[in-house]
């Protein structure tokens, strides 16, 4: 295993580990990795390179003795037949050329050199190159399909049984078997061994492609998840204080030539707004950048500060009733921020649609493990003919149920039978059992 298949592999929790391999940094072995890596690259942008290669090498290194000298040993020249050069020649191009087609077509070049190497012996003719027959073999248990190789070893064992009967009266049938099937069985292990890991780094290339696809679609759903949080709080904040605001410009403007004291007062308000609006974007945006020893900033608006909304509501013209009732303030800060949101965003919307003269009522109860919000305001005043407030066009009723849903919580919003406009919020508190089977 070279060291470009280990680099990065983490030992599993509960397997023996014994360090790491001291030939994993060794520079000789980086320099290998890198020459195989180089190799590969070669072998794919020009695969016929490398199978011509091997021919060459096959050629050199088994046919080029045969052509220059018979090298039979004395005590088995009488076992074979010498065969003309012109006939070593074709005998060797039909052992060796299929090789050239060993990886792209594995069964055909097998086929074809196994019906050469029976040719050959039946001839009587001994020829070096028939080492091409274990390289078929293990080329096409590398490469070729598995349902092939049962025929394949059929046909190697009566291939190497021949061979076995024409050096018999050298050697023992037996012994010859024992060489040749070792030999045939050494090819299958290799290629069978090579394939099997070739099939495992696949896998784990795959797993890591998946992984970091995966690793990209949560970072994607993580900043879309942001972005919809931070696009719903400026929601809230800009949205609110810049409706009380507007209203109070309005109604300041109104008043400046009827009143002077009202006027002054309404400019009072509008600065008093703006500056908390400042001040929740600069605590928003806080939470968002990263930092080191920032100064603390203001918490989340919780259940205790609706009082301040609805004074602040009252200021720019609406009639605002409040009313409470159970432990709220026990209440965890998620859950009274999600509350403080849905009435802030709900007296908004009404001091939007249904103007400063309206009138809404807020009741907010737990009892048990139910919590209820209700904002109900009655509308505009009759004869204005300005319509009831309506969420269903803006982002205002669609933040609302986000918030609830994040809890498990709903909210439903719609005309009141007798006129104006209803929000209803239901949440169940109910605690989730620890694993000791109590409540937590």
């Amino acid at each position: 295993m070279s060291s470009d298949d280990t680099a990065g592999v983490e030992v599993p929790a509960g397997l023996p580990h014994h360090g790491p391999d001291p030939l994993q940094g060794h520079p000789l072995v980086a320099r290998l990795a890198r020459v195989g890596q180089l190799m590969r690259q070669a072998d794919r942008d020009h695969p016929w390179v490398l199978d011509t290669a091997v021919v060459a090498g096959v050629f050199l290194l088994f046919c080029v003795p045969d052509l220059v000298d018979d090298g039979d040993p004395r005590e088995l020249r009488i076992a074979f037949t010498h065969v003309p050069l012109a006939g070593t020649l074709a005998l060797q191009a039909g052992l060796l050329l299929p090789l050239l087609w060993r990886r792209r077509t594995p069964s055909v070049a097998f086929a074809l050199i196994a019906a050469v190497f029976l040719l050959q012996w039946s001839l009587g003719a001994l020829l070096r190159a028939d080492v091409a027959l274990l390289v078929a073999l293990y080329s096409l248990v590398l490469h070729g399909r598995l349902r092939h190789l049962p025929w394949a070893c059929a046909a190697m064992a009566g291939a190497l049984a021949l061979v076995a009967v024409r050096v018999s009266t050298a050697v023992s049938v037996w012994d010859a078997l024992f060489f040749l099937v070792s030999a045939a069985t050494a090819a299958v292990a290799l290629g069978l061994a090579v394939r099997i890991r070739r099939a495992q780094l696949a896998v784990l290339r795959d797993r890591a492609t998946r992984l970091e696809i995966e690793r990209d679609q949560r970072s994607r759903l993580a900043a879309a998840t942001e972005r919809t949080r931070v696009a719903r709080e400026m929601h809230d904040i800009i949205g609110h204080n810049l409706s009380v605001i507007i209203t109070l410009a309005d109604a300041g403007g109104y008043a400046s030539g009827v009143s002077p004291d009202r006027g002054n007062e309404a400019l009072r308000l509008i600065g008093d707004t703006g500056r908390q609006a400042l001040g929740e974007l600069r605590r928003m945006l806080g939470i968002l950048r990263e930092r080191t020893g920032a100064p603390e900033l203001n918490p989340q608006p919780g259940i205790s500060d609706l009082d301040a909304l609805c004074a602040r509501i009252r200021a720019a013209g609406p009639q605002i009733v409040y009313r409470s009732g159970g432990e709220l303030n026990a209440l965890d800060r998620g859950v009274q921020l999600m509350v403080y949101r849905i009435v802030q965003e709900a007296l908004t919307n009404a001091l939007k649609h249904a103007g400063p003269d309206t009138r809404a009522h807020v009741v907010l109860t737990v009892a048990g493990s139910q919590l209820r919000v209700r904002v109900h305001d009655t509308g505009p005043p009759h004869g204005t003919g300005q319509p009831g407030p309506s969420h269903e066009d803006g982002h205002g009723l669609a933040g609302m149920r986000e918030r609830a849903a994040l809890y498990g919580g709903t909210v439903t919003a719609g005309p009141a039978p007798g006129g104006g406009w209803i929000v209803e919020a239901g949440l169940d508190l109910t605690p989730i059992p620890n694993t000791s089977g109590g409540s937590a």
